[in-house]
């Protein structure tokens, strides 16, 4: 299943209509059918705007849509995870957030999404200029693969003469003024004021006490990674900071995967860790920060003589170290999900929100729409959440409360701690104390993260570009309670056994990295556990026979996969390679009749 597919024996499918509720974005009002778009080579993104590895997939593609923008049409499917995500408005909010340059498809009920067969954010689809599906990508990596899928599709098709160029329906929507565009975090700083990350602008915005007049700003608003003075500097989408002993702050700078620091007295801005290129699976996870590859450090914080951070492009915490000025992994395994115990056993779900006391690291868990901690030891436990797939806007008892995709908390002076709770618009607490969960104010708008300031809390309003004090109440906010569950229908699946096969061929020109052992990994978990009795674990063959337990009859299959491959150049002695991963979370429910095999596509197309 993994040699390279020629373009003389290339599989064609007919691509199915593109169908949403929602309607187009950045096409100007315009809507569009595949008919509308024949004869220009479509790639369709199906995206969700809380998945981390959607967001790298968007900036893998902006250099190959920049090249190939006469021939190449993407369009992004937006295919929502979270009740909030079906909000068009919050599609909208999105689209811009994130600097989507490509006709948007807003799919609030999944209808293109089950038509195409998918089951894992991201997911790349190539649709040839006659209207035929020839590729499937799912997870990351993949875009030098698409690349030269696109110069054959473009000398094959312009040989046709069934190629047609010239500008793409893309049409960038209207600027707006405001002083902050999509907030992300803010600090507190010692003259009283704020330092915000202006997250969409790529800049640091510093604001005075009143949380609104803005006193400099740090970056020149142009999205790159770039040191020097204030007005010099580059960011891209930056997010979290924190102050050193020194007095400069570290940040976040997320889209650049890397740690920056900013010296308040004189605007001068350095990197201190990261190399600018994302960490994937076999690279280096310690070491000179500078020659370590970060992945989407979304916050920091300084606790126990190091700088945690929240890596959530790999769901794990790293440190930094500035007197060694060294990284290392901290937790987390980068497998997915939510699993306690000593930190290089567990699990995280693209951890966002970062904050520190004497006695523990609180963390905001938010795909899996938990608040979780880690202890002195380095013990990791979770205080509110319960998995990838449950979620909504519940009080009470932190084991039955619920979140909906948190991004930050904060530490209260009573030892509770602040919630952002971000999908549900609210400002949740839990108290370990009583162990209840609470609201504390609702009619927010995507809060990111919040800063005490004397009695109040200074919350970051992201998608009403703001700053928002609140006075911190005595009694919660009474709220109805509402729970949710992923929208995506579950596989039906026969008992028994179960052949999985993860469906990989090397792109054209590139064959399996076999110089250093093997080239290709599986690992395969489930939630419940009880739901494999045979087949949980990992292994280097991208096939396995699972085992079901007869006893249970519904639950999530957790898969991991990664195959790397290098061009297949004879005369290169170090050729170049890619790495292609992807995890899937796969709703299954077992039934007779049900399917004997479950396919999930890396690359390629299922040909069995």
């Amino acid at each position: 299943m993994n040699e390279s597919v020629s373009a003389s024996r290339r599989v064609r499918v007919r691509a199915p209509e593109l169908v949403g509720e929602g309607g187009w974005l950045n096409t100007g009002g315009v809507s569009y059918s595949l008919a509308d778009l024949r004869g220009r080579i479509v790639i369709l993104d199906f995206w969700t705007f809380c998945c981390v590895n959607c967001l790298h997939v968007l900036d893998e593609l902006r250099e190959l849509e920049e090249k190939h923008r006469d021939t190449v049409v993407i369009v992004g499917v937006h295919s929502p995870k979270f009740v909030h995500e079906a909000d068009h408005q919050a599609v909208v909010d999105a689209v811009e957030r994130y600097g989507v340059e490509h006709p948007v498809l807003d799919d609030p009920k999944l209808v293109t999404w089950k038509q195409y067969a998918v089951r894992a954010w991201p997911t790349l689809v190539v649709i040839d200029p006659e209207g035929y599906v020839v590729a499937q990508h799912a997870g990351e990596g993949h875009a030098k693969a698409i690349e030269t899928l696109v110069e054959e599709l473009e000398a094959e098709h312009e040989a046709k003469g069934t190629l047609r160029r010239g500008d793409g329906p893309y049409v960038p929507p209207e600027p707006v003024a405001t002083h902050l565009r999509f907030p992300g975090k803010a600090l507190l700083l010692d003259s009283g004021g704020f330092l915000v990350s202006d997250t969409t602008r790529h800049r640091l915005v510093e604001l005075a006490a009143d949380g609104e007049t803005v006193v400099r700003r740090y970056g020149d608003g142009t999205r790159g990674l770039a040191d020097g003075p204030a007005r010099a500097a580059r960011f891209s989408e930056p997010q979290g900071m924190c102050a050193l002993p020194d007095g400069r702050i570290v940040v976040a700078d997320t889209v650049n995967h890397a740690l920056r620091a900013l010296d308040p007295v004189t605007g001068e801005v350095s990197t201190l860790a990261g190399t600018g290129a994302q960490w994937m699976q076999g690279s280096p996870t310690s070491g000179p920060a500078r020659e370590v590859a970060l992945s989407s450090p979304w916050d920091v914080a300084w606790w126990r003589g190091r700088v945690w951070i929240a890596m959530a492009g790999v769901h794990q915490l790293w440190a930094y170290d500035p007197e060694a000025g060294t990284v290392e992994v901290a937790a987390g395994t980068t497998n997915e999900g939510l699993v306690d115990g000593p930190a290089g056993e567990a699990w995280f779900a693209q951890p966002s929100g970062l904050a520190a006391t004497e006695d523990r690291l609180w963390v905001a868990d938010s795909e899996t729409s938990a608040v979780r901690w880690v202890d002195p030891e380095g013990v990791v436990h979770t205080a509110v959440g319960t998995g990838l797939f449950d979620f909504g806007h519940r009080d009470g008892a932190a084991d039955q409360a619920l979140l909906q995709h948190p991004l930050g908390v904060t530490a209260l002076p009573d030892g509770s701690v602040a919630v952002c709770d971000t999908y549900n618009h609210a400002l949740r607490r839990y108290d370990p104390v009583s162990g209840e969960v609470t609201t504390l104010a609702t009619d927010l708008r995507e809060p990111s993260d919040a800063v005490l300031v004397g009695d109040d809390l200074v919350v970051v309003e992201s998608a009403r570009h703001r700053l928002t004090r609140l006075r911190l109440p005595e009694e919660a906010v009474q709220v109805a309670a509402v729970a949710h569950r992923t929208q995506r229908e579950a596989t039906a699946i026969a008992p028994g056994t179960l052949r999985l096969d993860v469906v990989f061929r090397a792109p054209t020109g590139q064959k399996l990295d076999e110089r250093y052992g093997p080239s290709t990994r599986l690992l395969v978990s489930s939630t419940p556990p009880e739901l494999l009795a045979d087949g949980a674990g990992s292994g280097t063959d991208l096939f396995r026979e699972l085992k079901l337990d007869p006893s249970v009859t519904e639950g999530v299959l957790h898969v991991s996969a990664m195959a790397a491959s290098c061009d297949d150049d004879p005369e290169n002695e170090y050729p170049a390679c890619h790495v292609h991963q992807q995890d899937w979370g796969v709703p299954v429910r077992v039934e007779e009749g049900g399917a004997a095999r479950l396919p999930l596509i890396l690359a390629g197309l299922d040909e069995a």
